[in-house]
């Protein structure tokens, strides 16, 4: 089954807020159910993942097009960012992962 059969698939038969792994650690297919006139549709998750390859947040970065990308890049070249993170990391307290069950895979 080609990648495009099997998020075809996963949009008509995926649960609603499902979560699809694939290939590339930490980029999840994301089904959003429909919502008033709106149809069901598809969006890209980044959500680091632990060593079983399962997301460690609950919800991760959601992107529902490719313009949401190229928004988040600009904000991430940001120099200020950097330095802020480092910040945030030394006054915040050590967080521990446990690991998961792995599930099935898209191949990207």
């Amino acid at each position: 089954m080609s990648s495009e059969d099997k998020l075809s698939t996963f949009l008509k038969t995926g649960p609603d807020w499902g979560r699809l792994k694939t290939s590339v650690p930490g980029i999840f297919v994301l089904k959003m159910p429909a919502y008033k006139s709106s149809p069901a549709r598809l969006a890209i998750e980044l959500n680091p993942t632990d060593d079983s390859g399962s997301p460690t947040k609950k919800r991760g970065l959601v992107l529902r097009s490719s313009d949401e990308l190229e928004e988040y890049k600009a904000i991430f070249q940001y120099d200020k960012l950097v330095p802020l993170l480092k910040s945030v990391d030394a006054l915040n307290p050590k967080v521990k992962r446990a690991p998961k069950v792995g599930e099935d895979v898209l191949e990207i």
